[in-house]
């Protein structure tokens, strides 16, 4: 079994220890150490990093007060992070303007739209690669010129109750035992946001485990993690992979292919924040009861 007993995620039949191997032309894990790496896009205001998955493009941004970022023609919903309690902004769509305060996850629908920073800090957006314009500036495009081809395309969720509009959710949700993280959803995102890691994770209750068809986004947003990955071997040795140990701190990412094993263990010594990022929603976490907070907000589609 990859999970402790008490891990919510041991009763999920889709998560194995090890994974199918679809093709054993599999794609490495990818890795976004912004702290180490200059701003792929900077203005006077604005500094911010972009970094790609098969089907999502992460942009974390360090921005002042007064900073204004807009999407003329968004062709999906996309996600607006704000992590800090004390952040503020206001988001304007085509129902008008409202104030968003922070500690707050958000979910902006298409077309035109626009943020503008009440105060300063960070935050981070979630596109797909619908967005087309974004995907130029990804630190780490090239990795993506070809497909890779055990990731499963990129397919809507059905929209919203009600149609498209500004959905917002605070993060101060309270600890529920059997429920894993926060997890919200919309139709083109899942993102799980953890409770704090106090201190290094227990070394004797890690979480091995493998996806079939779909990446994971790790986003690191305080403390420092060792992403922990093993690559199966396929009939061809020409393409098996060494085992990764791979150290990051604050802020980054880590992309985590299929069918990679794959176990993230928090190493630092204060508060540790982490948040699983998925492109698109997950039916083994959706079918859950009570584990998407936002559920009843939008509907899953009918499985295949």
């Amino acid at each position: 079994m990859p999970f402790d007993v008490k891990d919510p995620r041991a009763g999920l039949g889709s998560m194995k220890v090890l994974g199918g191997v679809r093709t054993d032309e599999y794609a490495a894990a990818e890795y976004g150490r912004f702290y180490e790496t200059e701003p792929d896009e900077t203005t006077p205001q604005t500094k911010t990093w972009y970094f790609r998955g098969q089907n999502f493009i992460v942009a974390y941004t360090e921005a002042s007060v007064g900073a204004e970022f807009s999407r003329e023609e968004q062709p999906d919903e996309y996600v607006l992070l704000l992590p800090d309690q004390a952040a503020s902004v206001e988001i304007t769509t085509e129902d008008g303007t409202e104030k968003v305060a922070g500690y707050s996850i958000s979910f902006l629908p298409p077309g035109k739209s626009g943020i503008r920073l009440l105060a300063g800090g960070r935050f981070v957006r979630l596109f797909t690669v619908r967005s087309e314009d974004l995907v130029k500036k990804c630190a780490n495009a090239k990795s993506y010129e070809t497909a890779h081809p055990n990731v499963a395309l990129l397919e809507s969720w059905p929209e919203p109750v009600g149609g498209y509009r500004l959905n917002t959710y605070s993060m101060d949700v309270p600890l529920e035992e059997g429920r894993f993280g926060r997890i919200w959803r919309c139709s083109t995102f899942m993102v799980n946001y953890f409770y704090y890691q106090v201190g290094p994770r227990d070394a004797t209750k890690m979480s091995p485990h493998s996806h079939d068809d779909f990446e994971q986004c790790s986003l690191v947003l305080e403390g420092e993690f060792t992403h922990h990955v093993r690559y199966p071997w396929g009939i061809n040795m020409n393409n098996w992979r060494n085992d990764e140990h791979e150290y990051c701190g604050t802020p980054s990412v880590a992309v985590l292919p299929p069918p990679a094993i794959h176990t993230t263990r928090a190493i630092g010594e204060r508060n540790n924040q982490l948040v699983d990022i998925f492109c698109p929603s997950r039916f083994d976490f959706s079918e859950k009861p009570g584990w998407v907070l936002n559920a009843d907000d939008y509907p899953m589609p009918s499985k295949k």
